[in-house]
């Protein structure tokens, strides 16, 4: 069983700075995704895990969550102390939370974003 962390304890450890990875693809995260969130497609996980840090917790983010469990199972089977957000960033969109657009993690500019065909299925 993967560990998930529920919307409102993700969303008070994201407001104290948690460690957060979207495990969407490029043109995913572009569209829209939680602020300060790095970008860490699902294919291309183990390269990015140089970067991340092992001594805090990371936060596993997709749209809707399904994806996020298979990166946090990888992450756990590393060593990361990882936790997968239930519900995705749809849930926390749903709840009024903020999201971003680019390439980069950004800063809060909008609060909703669109679905890809494959998010929604």
């Amino acid at each position: 069983m993967v560990p998930e962390i529920d919307q409102q304890r993700f969303a008070e450890a994201h407001a104290a700075g948690a460690l957060v990875v979207a495990v969407r693809d490029s043109g995913e995260y572009r569209a829209g995704h939680v602020p300060g969130a790095r970008s860490a497609p699902l294919p291309t996980l183990p390269p990015a895990l140089a970067e991340l840090p092992e001594d805090r917790p990371v936060h596993v983010i997709r749209r809707s969550g399904g994806r996020s469990a298979q990166a946090t199972s990888l992450l756990r089977d590393l060593g990361y102390d990882a936790h997968s957000v239930s519900g995705g960033t749809a849930a926390g969109l749903g709840a009024g939370r903020p999201a971003t657009t680019g390439d980069e993690p950004g800063a809060p500019t909008a609060s909703t974003f669109p679905a890809t065909t494959e998010e929604t299925r």
